[in-house]
């Protein structure tokens, strides 16, 4: 789905600590200039900045250009409160998307790249993205790999007999295998840790229960790489061959890997944006989210400017 289970649909806390890491694995891949200006490599960043992060299935399925986001996160980041927000955006949520009319959000990647993606949430959410991360399946599973797996507390099982069987090219992927991730604490690899956060089937809340996930998947992970230094970069980057592009350049990392532990569980804010918020239906044939911005807007504002 978004590698991240995507993970996450409003994700603003994490951005300190995962742009970096992220965005050394693109040292090669995807980088290019970000809106944010030069940042001193010593001093770090000051100012608040918003991030896209966004995660697809990018299996045999998909064309490779022609790929939906099953997470969409959004992450604002503030250095100095040491404050942090990630808002799920449900992928279903019905929207007007720039230069193509009404539709899910998760199509606006398909339809015009991270660029697209970007125009649908800074449209709709009436809020400016200065960056976004973007990660595929085997991205998410080989960085949580590298980091020797997560640490997950399960509070509801995850069961679901049509997960899909597609992260290995070789096979069909429309096949479909039985996953089970039980309640406890649990010591999750990456290809365990995509199926806790990609199931959507067996939960009666759905792809809310789904985005919550994703966020929880998020703290573990920054939580497993509290560890990691500069001089580990290149060693991840390795392991992501072509699983993340970002627009945040190499020389931003440094200054961002150096506010990274100065955010934790009591200062990340984390929102799901479901009923009232939001509320399920139908349009145009098929199952969506519609949205209520007369609670969204009010709610995003509070911390997205």
């Amino acid at each position: 789905m978004v590698a991240f289970g995507f993970v996450l649909a409003g994700l603003g806390g994490l951005g300190a600590y995962f742009l970096p890491v992220f965005q050394t694995a693109a040292n090669s891949t995807t980088i290019g200039s970000g809106a944010l200006p030069h940042l001193n490599p010593v001093t770090g960043p000051t100012q608040p900045f918003t991030v896209l992060l966004l995660g697809s299935d990018d299996d045999s399925k998909f064309m490779p250009d022609r790929l939906n986001t099953q997470s969409m996160i959004l992450m604002r980041i503030d250095p100095e409160s040491k404050q942090a927000t990630m808002l799920s955006i449900p992928r279903d949520l019905w929207v007007p998307i720039p230069n193509v009319g009404y539709g899910k959000i998760s199509t606006a990647y398909q339809m015009g790249g991270a660029q697209g993606a970007i125009a649908a949430v800074e449209s709709n959410f009436k809020v400016h993205v200065d960056d976004y991360v973007w990660i595929g399946l085997n991205g998410l599973v080989n960085l949580i790999n590298r980091l020797g797996g997560v640490n997950v507390q399960v509070t509801n099982p995850v069961m679901d007999d049509f997960y899909p069987s597609d992260l290995n090219s070789a096979g069909n992927p429309y096949d479909y295998y039985r996953v089970a991730v039980l309640p406890g604490a649990t010591h999750l690899d990456g290809v365990h840790a995509l199926q806790y956060v990609r199931s959507r089937h067996g939960d009666v809340r759905g792809d809310f229960a789904r985005s919550e996930r994703q966020q929880q998947l998020l703290l573990s992970i920054k939580a497993q790489a509290s560890h990691l230094n500069v001089a580990d970069l290149p060693t991840l980057a390795s392991a992501f061959n072509g699983e993340i592009k970002s627009s945040i350049g190499v020389d931003r990392l440094r200054p961002l890997l150096s506010i990274a532990n100065d955010f934790n569980g009591s200062n990340i804010h984390r929102v799901v944006l479901v009923p009232p918020y939001t509320s399920e239906g139908f349009a145009a044939g098929q199952s969506v989210v519609f949205p209520d911005w007369a609670q969204i807007l009010p709610l995003v504002h509070q911390t997205f400017p």
